[in-house]
């Protein structure tokens, strides 16, 4: 495939994650090449490609949990040089890929550390509430350990640990891995909601079908660079995504 241009998210105060020159590896071993990117307040974005193509790599360098090049503004701000600990903190929280809860603690639990840094104690509770409201398992099992879930409660625990965390940009990494179809569709409803709500979301998945279907706009990752930018309704179109994607 070959870059295609978009047209830009948006202007000035309205984009909220602007990357450029992104690059980043692993022991010397290189997996994201000059990346750029827009997300825009109140978007949903999609990062779309194939197993290895760089993705989770992108999440964990926004992230800074791993060393990088190039420019991270968000909210206006250049955040490279921070800790993952200070990004936390802005509001830049992550649902990582295989959720990482803490299997031997309980649901309840495992959303405090979602509430950890927070400054505003007082509305603490107040997001636990509607963590509980957006995924209702979760409430009724809110004293079992993390780790006897299914895996689809143990993701809605993920998505709601992030979300008690009062995130400015979620990053979703690889939501849909494993789990059936209805409990996908039910997250992604979820992911509408929580948008509608003011959050907005980088969503990073394998799934395409699952992305395109509530994202605003998207860019295609392959081998570390991006081949491959526009609207979620243009790239389902594009002939070259279909192919390499939806196996049409």
């Amino acid at each position: 495939m070959s870059a295609a241009a978009a047209p830009r998210a948006g202007h000035g105060s309205d984009i909220l994650l602007d990357v450029a020159g992104l690059a980043a590896g692993y022991g010397g071993m290189p997996v994201l090449h000059d990346l750029a990117l827009e997300v825009a307040r109140g978007e949903i974005i999609a990062v779309v490609g194939s197993n290895a193509a760089g993705k989770t790599t992108m999440l964990r360098a926004l992230s800074r949990v791993i060393p990088c090049s190039g420019t991270i503004r968000f909210q206006g701000r250049e955040i490279q040089a921070l800790s993952a600990n200070e990004v936390f903190r802005l509001g830049m929280v992550q649902v990582p890929e295989g959720r990482q809860l803490f299997d031997r603690m309980t649901v309840h639990d495992n959303l405090l550390i979602g509430a950890s840094r927070r400054n505003d104690r007082s509305d603490v509770t107040r997001s636990l509430d509607h963590a509980y409201a957006l995924f209702p398992v979760l409430k009724r099992y809110r004293s079992r350990l993390a780790g006897s879930l299914s895996g689809g409660e143990q993701q809605m625990c993920a998505m709601a640990r992030a979300l008690v965390a009062a995130p400015k940009l979620l990053m979703v990494d690889e939501m849909s891995l494993g789990l059936a179809p209805a409990i996908v569709d039910h997250l992604l409803e979820v992911l509408a909601d929580v948008r509608r709500e003011g959050i907005t979301i980088l969503l990073v998945e394998q799934d395409v079908n699952a992305a395109f279907e509530i994202a605003d706009r998207g860019y295609v990752l392959e081998e570390g660079r991006i081949v491959k930018q526009g609207t979620a309704a243009d790239l389902e179109r594009d002939p070259a995504v279909r192919r390499a994607y939806l196996g049409t």
